[in-house]
């Protein structure tokens, strides 16, 4: 009776394996389960790193050094229910790694990477900042200058660069993000706010 129980339960689990499933499957030999994986979040990886590379044959080469990472690494999640944020990490940093070691064709659009549209806020200063600046912002957009934009992005605390990432450059629903980053949405906002304040600061000198 009792392996008939357990039936319908793998039946279930077949039919619809959570992330963490097919993470467990795969530690286990099944390769199969890794290939499930990799057609549900392909399509947002390679999102993620065209955005922060500007070239979609230069993200779809990073999307499979990151899923190659990812599967040699697999043993060290420790909670794989978090698969898509832990993936989602691998991407940028790998991403950002690419793009410090090449010439740079396409640069950010720092507008909105800065933010010209600033999350409201008590007293609008991030708004002021930006008004202030104006078209400077344009001014940026040369390879050395775009190198120092790309080394603030990469120095910023994980969360608050690939929310930046995520929801400024790529435009995905703060929820989803929410769920990426295993946070908030008001967390996701808060990422967001802090790390155009970071970028801000470190770039100042060059606007």
């Amino acid at each position: 009776m009792e392996p008939q129980a357990k039936q319908p339960t793998r039946a279930l689990d077949d039919a619809a394996p959570t992330d963490g499933q097919l993470v467990i499957r795969t530690n286990e030999g099944d390769r199969k389960a890794f290939d499930q994986l990799i057609e549900r979040y392909q399509r947002q990886a390679v999102a993620v790193s065209y955005r922060l590379l500007g070239n979609s044959q230069d993200a779809l080469e990073v999307t499979q050094d990151a899923f190659l990472k990812a599967f040699t690494s697999l043993g060290t999640l420790q909670k794989p229910e978090a698969f898509g944020g832990w993936l989602m990490r691998i991407v940028s940093n790998l991403s950002l790694n690419f793009r410090r070691g090449r010439k740079n064709k396409q640069q950010l659009p720092l507008d909105d990477l800065l933010g010209t549209n600033e999350p409201s806020t008590s007293n609008g200063s991030g708004s002021d900042w930006m008004a202030q600046s104006g078209n400077p912002l344009r001014r940026l957009e040369s390879e050395e200058m775009g190198r120092k934009l790309q080394e603030a992005l990469s120095q910023l605390p994980e969360k608050q660069r690939l929310a930046i990432v995520m929801f400024t450059i790529e435009e995905m629903p703060q929820k989803q993000v929410a769920e990426t980053l295993e946070c908030s949405v008001e967390a996701v906002k808060w990422h967001v706010f802090q790390g155009r304040k970071k970028l801000k600061e470190m770039l100042k000198e060059h606007l």
